[in-house]
C-alpha cells in the first residue's frame, strides 16, 4: 500500500489540470482550438497531446502547487503517484524516468490520414532502440456522414504484391474500409495496417510511443512542396499482411448509480477505459478516487462542472476538452456537473 504524504502541509495526491502540446500537421483542422478553446496558435491544428510524458510532445501541469512544471517532472520527483504497478512491475523503468505507459490525446483529421503501421513492444525493442511498441483505441467523438477509417486488408497480401501497389497507385484497392460514427470505437492492435479518416474527430488512447511507419501518403506534398517521407521497408516488416475480419463493435453496458453512469468500452495488456456521463442536480455530487494501483486520467470530452477534494474544499473547475490527472491513492474527490468523461488507467 503506498501512503499519501505531506509536503509543507499539502496533500501530494491531489488531482490538477494538463495543458497540452499541439502538432501542426498537414492534414489537421481547427476544430480543437474553435470547440475545445486549446488557445494553441497553430493551424492546423491536428493533434493535441493531452497526458503525454513522451519528448515529442510532453504535456505541462496547469493548476496547483507543480503548475508549469512538466508532467514528466512531477512524475520523476513523485513516482508513487503512477501506483504499485508500475512500481512494482518498472514499466519502461517509469520509477526513475518520470514516463507514464500511456499517451492520449485529441485528433482532428480535417483529411485522410497517411496508410500507416505501428509496429509491435518486441519489433520495437529490437530494431528501435528498446522503445516501447504502440496499441491504440479510438473513439470516435464526432464525424462527418461519409466518413470511414482502414482497418487492416481486404485479402491476404505478400510484401512483394504491397510494394507493387504503393508504386503504382492501387493499394487503396487492398485496404479495408470501415464507415465510422459519433461514439464507435475501435481498437488498433500493433501491427495493424490503418489510417484515420478525413471528418473524423478521435480521443486517442495508445501505449506512451511515437513510432509510425507510413506506407502510403496519397503523393501529398506539404507547405513546402516536399512529400513526407515513407517507411515501406520498416512497415511491410511490423505490418500484419493477412486479411483482417472487419472490426465489430462491442456490448456496452451503462451501469448506473446515483448522479453517474458508467461503461466499460476497452480492456487490454496496456491501459482500461471507461466512459463516464455525470449529472449531478443541486448539491449532489459523485465520489471518484483513484486506488493504490494506478493513476487515473479523466479527459472531459463534453460538459462541465466542478472536482472538490480536502476538508476546505478545494475546488478545481473543468471544462470540455480538459485532462485531469489524479494520482494514484489519491485523496477522496467529489465530482459535481453535467459531463462526460474518458476515464483512462493505466
Amino acid at each position: 500500500m503506498i501512503n499519501r504524504q505531506t509536503v509543507c502541509g499539502i496533500m501530494e495526491n491531489e488531482p490538477f489540470l494538463l495543458r497540452p502540446s499541439g502538432k501542426d500537421y498537414l492534414w489537421g483542422g481547427n476544430r480543437l482550438n474553435d470547440e475545445f478553446a486549446k488557445n494553441i496558435d497553430m493551424s492546423p491544428l491536428a493533434e493535441t497531446w493531452e497526458c503525454s510524458t513522451h519528448p515529442d510532445g510532453p504535456c505541462y501541469v496547469a493548476s496547483g502547487r507543480f503548475e508549469g512544471m512538466t508532467l514528466t517532472e512531477v512524475l520523476k520527483t513523485y513516482p508513487q503517484y503512477l501506483g504499485s504497478h508500475a512500481l512494482e512491475h518498472s514499466v519502461l523503468h517509469c520509477t526513475t524516468s518520470g514516463q507514464l505507459p500511456i499517451l492520449i490525446k485529441f485528433i482532428d483529421a480535417k483529411r485522410d490520414l497517411s496508410v500507416q503501421v505501428h509496429p509491435t513492444d518486441q519489433y520495437a525493442q529490437t530494431y528501435e532502440n528498446g522503445q516501447r511498441g504502440k496499441t491504440e483505441m479510438w473513439y470516435v467523438l464526432d464525424a462527418a456522414k461519409d466518413a470511414k477509417l482502414i482497418y487492416g486488408l481486404r485479402h491476404d497480401c505478400d510484401a512483394s504484391a504491397m510494394r507493387h501497389a504503393i508504386s503504382d497507385g492501387t493499394i487503396e484497392k487492398l485496404l479495408q474500409k470501415v464507415p465510422v460514427k459519433k461514439d464507435d470505437l475501435f481498437l488498433i492492435e500493433a501491427g495493424t495496417i490503418h489510417a484515420i479518416g478525413a471528418g473524423t474527430l478521435i480521443a486517442e488512447i495508445q501505449e506512451n510511443s511515437n513510432l509510425t511507419y507510413r506506407l502510403y501518403d496519397y503523393d501529398r506534398t506539404d507547405k513546402n512542396g516536399r512529400k513526407r517521407d515513407l517507411h515501406i521497408e520498416k512497415a511491410l516488416s511490423a505490418a500484419n499482411l493477412n486479411c483482417s475480419s472487419e472490426p465489430k463493435q462491442p456490448l456496452r453496458v451503462l451501469k448506473y448509480q446515483q448522479g453517474m453512469a458508467s461503461e466499460l468500452l476497452c480492456r487490454c495488456k496496456y491501459f482500461e477505459v471507461h466512459r463516464i456521463i455525470v449529472n449531478t442536480e443541486r448539491r449532489q455530487v459523485v465520489h471518484f478516487q483513484a486506488d493504490d494501483i494506478s493513476f487515473r486520467i479523466l479527459l472531459c470530452v463534453n460538459g462541465c462542472g466542478t472536482i472538490s477534494y480536502g476538508a476546505s474544499d478545494n475546488d478545481l473547475k473543468f471544462y470540455k476538452g480538459d485532462c485531469i490527472f489524479i494520482p494514484a491513492n489519491s485523496v477522496r474527490l467529489r465530482i459535481h456537473g453535467q459531463a462526460k468523461f474518458l476515464d483512462v488507467r493505466g
